[in-house]
């Protein structure tokens, strides 16, 4: 679906805004379509998260060790290495919210007020490639207010670097009025029907399974620290941020891992306070003895966070060590979490697809196209699909797309709608084959591939009830 974006450049999309399309598209122009080629970005995304998390607990005071102790909890977080290990914007997303803090913790110990410009502008493209940097915008500033560092708020470069956020941010502005604010839309039906509402307790049980169970005392004193602790006390600010972050995303029913970017400062904070600590005893193991625990429980639980084992080993890998990700949506569940369930059964799709347009003749084949439930669907075919015909969707940004020049004769094939339905929109409705996979996740298994033909109303009708923005 990013790769079908990437052919379509715009200031926006129904369910994301353009930056990381934009730098999709550079990579494929640069690098090629290679998955080692299309993954970088996102590699590349998490090294520097890793390296800003360390560069954190250095701003904080902490020394080599501390500063390491920081770097690698971040490193050995199951989310990051979820999100690193395909292309999204949730990936740069992680380096953004860390690079704002870096620079929020610089600017709450005394730094150049300059630096508000800079923060303006990283928030600026944030937002251009996730709306949540507004999340964070908005929790940091509760915390200034909640706080001495309030004086903060009273210089002109704050109000500078707002403007140019809100200047860089403009266009995908300007792309959502014109376009009837789609993504309200987009946000309105996931939350009311696709994400799973978690209380406090669940939400915060989701917390310590992303971050990583044995790294939960470190991001808690952390946040502690950032809370309470007269050490730490410039720093208030962030502490609040967290709790203001975090309540904003229970009550709206946000899903688990959407408060995933802000812990790279509670690391920081956790691991500058246990060096200290040590440090102030005389003690040389703790900081050892933690950096270890965390190595060995990131080798434990990596093969739960990245596709390196193969499906059946993960499931039972999985079992024997009673761990998984939280629950994010309203879906039946597949035996492989949903980030690497999702990656199986694009090719048996498209490959049966084409089973289906070997059926038609070369003329009626050249004005076919290929109905897709979803954008999974309708991006299976356009990018796998060699020489299919053209793919349409109902579903988000392929709505917006529109289904091009289509006949009522022309031939439609149709992927995993129910054919009794099917016959309610067309006089002919076949089904050729099943396109199966083992591994995806269930609403994409064993789906009916049908040949239709004879749309019995008119297109712009049907395309209106196909509308689908989740």
């Amino acid at each position: 679906y990013y790769i079908a974006c990437a052919k379509r450049l715009d200031w926006g999309y129904v369910d994301h805004p353009p930056l990381s399309i934009a730098l999709l598209t550079a990579t494929r122009a640069t690098l090629g379509d290679s998955l080692l080629a299309l993954r970088l970005p996102a590699a590349g995304a998490a090294a520097l998260t890793v390296f800003l998390t360390g560069l954190i607990a250095r701003a904080l005071g902490a020394g080599r060790g501390g500063q390491l102790l920081a770097a690698l909890a971040m490193a050995v977080a199951p989310q990051l290495l979820a999100m690193s290990s395909f292309f999204s914007m949730n990936a740069l997303e992680l380096a953004i919210w860390a690079l704002l803090q870096w620079l929020a913790v610089r600017l709450l110990l005394g730094g150049a007020p300059h630096l508000w410009l800079v923060f303006g502008l990283v928030a600026g493209l944030g937002l251009l490639n996730k709306y949540s940097v507004g999340l964070f915008a908005a929790a940091f500033v509760a915390g200034l207010l909640c706080t001495p560092q309030r004086r903060l708020l009273a210089t002109p470069w704050l109000g500078l670097g707002g403007a140019l956020a809100l200047l860089v941010f403009a266009p995908h502005l300007w792309w959502q009025h014109a376009n009837g604010w789609p993504t309200l839309e987009f946000m309105a039906n996931a939350t009311a029907t696709k994400n799973v509402h978690l209380g406090p307790l669940e939400f915060l049980a989701g917390q310590v399974t992303l971050a990583h169970p044995l790294a939960a005392p470190l991001w808690l004193a952390g946040l502690a620290g950032l809370c309470v602790a007269p050490r730490f006390a410039a720093l208030r600010p962030l502490g609040i941020a967290y709790l203001v972050a975090f309540a904003i995303l229970v009550a709206q029913g946000g899903k688990v891992y959407y408060l995933s970017p802000i812990y790279p400062v509670l690391f920081a904070t956790g691991a500058t306070w246990l060096a200290a600590a040590a440090q102030a005893r005389a003690w040389r193991w703790p900081l050892p003895l933690a950096a270890g625990l965390l190595l060995v429980g990131g080798l434990v639980t990596a093969p739960l966070a990245i596709p390196i084992l193969p499906p059946a080993s993960h499931v039972a890998y999985a079992a024997a060590i009673g761990l998984g990700p939280p629950r994010m949506e309203n879906n039946r569940q597949a035996a492989l979490p949903q980030h690497i369930a999702d990656r199986y059964g694009w090719q048996e799709l498209a490959d049966a697809v084409a089973i289906a347009a070997d059926r038609l003749p070369p003329a009626e084949r050249a004005r076919a196209v290929v109905l897709g439930r979803n954008y999974g669907e309708a991006g299976a075919v356009e990018v796998l699909g060699d020489g299919l015909p053209r793919a349409i969707s109902g579903h988000n940004s392929y709505w917006m797309w529109g289904p091009g020049e289509l006949h009522p004769d022309d031939p439609v094939i149709v992927i995993g709608l129910d054919p009794a339905r099917l016959a309610e929109a067309f006089t002919s409705v076949e089904v050729v084959t099943t396109a199966h996979c083992e591994w995806c996740m269930p609403y994409e298994r064993d789906l009916p591939i049908s040949l239709a033909r004879g749309l019995r109303r008119p297109l712009d009708e049907l395309w209106r009830q196909l509308k689908r923005f989740i």
